[in-house]
């Protein structure tokens, strides 16, 4: 019997992320229209993930401050909404649902691997923390009161500026098909 390794999701994620990226600009068909509104909704994107990644200590403290007060992987929800950025400054509506089954198809079970790697880590301040924020979707209000400020310093630690650059670097590939298509 042929046995799945949980861990493999995580693993491949990013490379996986920089292949449907590929295909994206291949069969995208930006106009001026659909890359300013897909660039304003990945923004929205790389500032949620921003904002969390100053907030995250990773396997020291529960991140219970910041997005971590309002969904339990930030992260995941800025990548998403980062997603749906692409996908509508690509201008072809089919890939948005290849966008979607592949985001939850390798976020889903990389988001209940993490969180039984976090009930193990924090075993007595996870629980209460999982019953009350969502994994994914976030809640109206935040669950933790904490006053903990973001670090930039956590942002630069943990090389979240990457994933701007990335943003930047798609966004233009997808202008330049555009300008050339004759649609910008």
């Amino acid at each position: 019997m042929v046995t799945f390794d949980k861990r493999f999701l995580q693993r491949v994620r990013i490379p996986l992320g920089f292949l449907f990226a590929i295909v994206f600009v291949i069969f995208a068909r930006p106009t001026a229209m659909t890359l300013i509104i897909g660039a304003a909704v990945a923004a929205i994107g790389v500032a949620i993930r921003a904002w969390a990644s100053g907030h995250i200590r990773k396997a020291k403290v529960l991140a219970t401050s910041g997005p971590y007060a309002y969904t339990r992987n930030p992260l995941y929800v800025g990548s998403f909404i980062m997603g749906v950025g692409f996908t509508i400054a690509a201008g072809v509506w089919w890939l948005a649902l290849i966008f979607i089954a592949l985001f939850v198809g390798i976020y889903l079970p990389v988001m209940r691997v993490e969180a039984n790697d976090m009930r193990s880590i924090f075993p007595t301040d996870y629980g209460d923390y999982s019953a009350a924020v969502p994994l994914f979707v976030p809640r109206l209000t935040a669950w933790d009161r904490s006053t903990a400020k973001c670090d930039f310093q956590l942002y630069l630690q943990y090389r979240e500026y990457r994933a701007a650059l990335g943003t930047v670097i798609a966004l233009l590939a997808l202008a330049v098909k555009a300008y050339y298509s004759g649609n910008l």
